[in-house]
């Protein structure tokens, strides 16, 4: 199956992919941080219409060379709104009020990670110009042979 022109995980690995996205909304919420699913039905109590806090995202791509999840920080409607009332202004796009949004957005990444390490993920920047602000997740370090786990401390984690 394809999805815009791009072969689709098979059933099995998105419910993978979804167990860990809901691993991931359960450590945010438990952190304290408003945190709910992308594609969680409209209606839901977590659903998107929530408004602001941290997006848990999963990748449908079946040739996904990162990480399955990914998490990013959606600003609340009053900041959003005022950047695009700057924009229609002709503000430029660094005037302080139109880049809030992103300011806000890859100051809470390093944050997300930290929260995300500490509960045992693996989790890092995502390096892509089109998402700067969000984090990968792509799993949990207990799935991995003691081998291959990290040893990253984060800073002022200790």
């Amino acid at each position: 199956m394809t999805e815009f022109g791009f072969p689709r995980a098979c059933d099995e690995v998105l419910a993978v992919r979804s167990e860990l996205a809901d691993q991931v909304v359960g450590a945010l919420r438990s952190a304290g941080l408003p945190a709910f699913r992308e594609d969680a039905p409209v209606g839901r109590e977590e659903g998107p219409e929530v408004g602001p806090g941290a997006v848990v995202m999963v990748d449908a791509d079946a040739e996904t060379g990162s990480a399955a999840v990914s998490v990013g920080w959606r600003c609340g409607p009053g900041v959003v709104q005022a950047a695009l009332d700057g924009l229609a202004a002709g503000r430029p796009r660094d005037a302080p009020v139109v880049a809030r949004p992103g300011t806000i957005a890859l100051r809470t990444q390093g944050e997300l990670i930290r929260l995300l390490l500490s509960a045992g993920f693996l989790a890092t920047v995502e390096n892509d110009l089109m998402n700067p602000d969000h984090v990968l997740v792509f799993g949990r370090m207990s799935d991995l042979p003691p081998a291959l786990r990290p040893t990253f401390v984060p800073p002022g984690s200790r």
